[in-house]
């Protein structure tokens, strides 16, 4: 839709999904772009209490990789939390996750933390999570089980700590399109012991790198100072650095289980997002990491979720998002995405994501060893065994 707007209004298409992203409605978008072009859409502008899709990273095959992309950076810890952004307009204080879902009266200690910040006014986008009493981060999981209690006992069991890594407003000043460099600085004024650990232009990467992964942390982000914020974009301004691979797939099926496994849904089918925005394409199968809690709620829940069935397998909507480790990738002829995962495992379920944040099939492609040839099909010509 939002490339039919463009089209027919003859305008970039960067400016209708800019104003689109900001605005959050369609008609509103579409009647700009047909009346006035590429100004109407420039008057757009963040609103306070109005989410904007949070800008998203793409993965690194190294620290030295994303070092060598960019000029100037910064690098800060890259948490396994969950996503915030949080709005404050006077006393009046919002707290969405990543996917825009409000879940303020949730997190009563993060709206008393953001009301106590030295300003007016404020946008700031970042990661929260639950830690143990040593300050390591709690599983993901239990993070995100504050999104939906206000029990007043899992309050004070799980209270979560805010990490913030930019603001896109401060005080009656929009910041979405200033670079990086400024942001970082406006965030720094106002994030005071909430800013996420970090370094702009650092010394010593490697040493930042490794302080996160002692600390329990899944690795870094390098982002080039001179990017501006990009809503809802997948982009290589931001890149996250981490020790082993993971991807955000989609689970497409589920086979039946066998031996122990028998009467429980197993084996996933994968798939990654077309870019062009067709069905999600099929990558890979896996059945490792599956736990026993995960493979009862997959049984449970996958039929709800069913298009269709046959002797082997529940094939389902493609809604739901699962992050997947795994040692790499090579070309394959098995599966449509003309790839296959390498020891691909399952690492949890992402409640917190829809399909639209999902890895690109251009993102697992990237961590090919190198270009794929039509020749070549991989050591094995075919699937790894521990793909499966």
């Amino acid at each position: 839709m939002l490339d039919g707007i463009a089209a027919a209004a003859g305008v970039p298409a960067e400016a209708v999904r800019r104003a689109f992203m900001l605005s959050g409605r369609l008609p509103a978008t579409a009647r700009a772009a047909m009346s006035g072009g590429s100004a109407a859409l420039a008057e757009f502008r963040l609103q306070l209490g109005r989410p904007v899709r949070p800008m998203l990273a793409s993965p690194a095959e190294s620290l030295a990789d994303a070092l060598a992309e960019h000029g100037a950076v910064a690098v800060e810890y890259k948490m396994d939390g969950a996503r915030i952004q949080v709005h404050r307009d006077g006393d009046e204080v919002h707290v969405y996750t990543r996917t825009l879902r409000e879940v303020t009266e949730h997190v009563t200690e993060l709206v008393e933390l953001v009301r106590a910040l030295p300003c007016c006014s404020v946008v700031l986008d970042g990661e929260t999570l639950a830690l143990t009493d040593d300050g390591r981060p709690r599983p993901f999981q239990e993070t995100m089980s504050r999104f939906g209690s206000t029990r007043e006992e899992q309050v004070r069991a799980l209270l979560l700590r805010p990490y913030f890594f930019d603001c896109l407003h401060l005080d009656g000043a929009d910041l979405l399109d200033a670079p990086l460099r400024e942001r970082n600085a406006a965030l720094r004024r106002v994030a005071g012991e909430h800013l996420i650990p970090g370094e702009v232009e650092p010394a010593d990467p490697e040493a930042l790198l490794a302080g996160a992964l002692d600390a329990g942390h899944e690795g870094v982000m390098v982002k080039a100072l001179d990017s501006v914020y990009s809503a809802g974009r997948r982009g290589r301004a931001w890149l996250k650095v981490k020790p082993v691979h993971t991807l955000d797939l989609v689970v497409l099926a589920a086979e039946w289980g066998h031996g122990r496994r028998r009467g429980y849904l197993s084996n996933l089918h994968l798939g990654a997002r077309d870019p062009d925005g067709g069905p999600p394409i099929m990558v890979g199968k896996t059945f490792k990491g599956l736990t026993d809690e995960l493979l009862t709620w997959q049984t449970e829940r996958f039929p709800e979720l069913a298009t269709r069935r046959d002797d082997g397998a529940v094939y389902l909507r493609p809604e739901l998002v699962v992050e997947i480790e795994l040692d790499g990738v090579q070309t394959s002829t098995r599966y449509p995405g003309g790839v296959a995962l390498r020891f691909a495992r399952v690492l949890r379920y992402r409640p917190d994501k829809d399909t639209a944040d999902a890895d690109t099939i251009d993102a697992v492609h990237a961590l090919l060893p190198a270009p794929p040839s039509p020749h070549h099909q991989g050591p094995l010509g075919g699937e790894h065994p521990g793909a499966r």
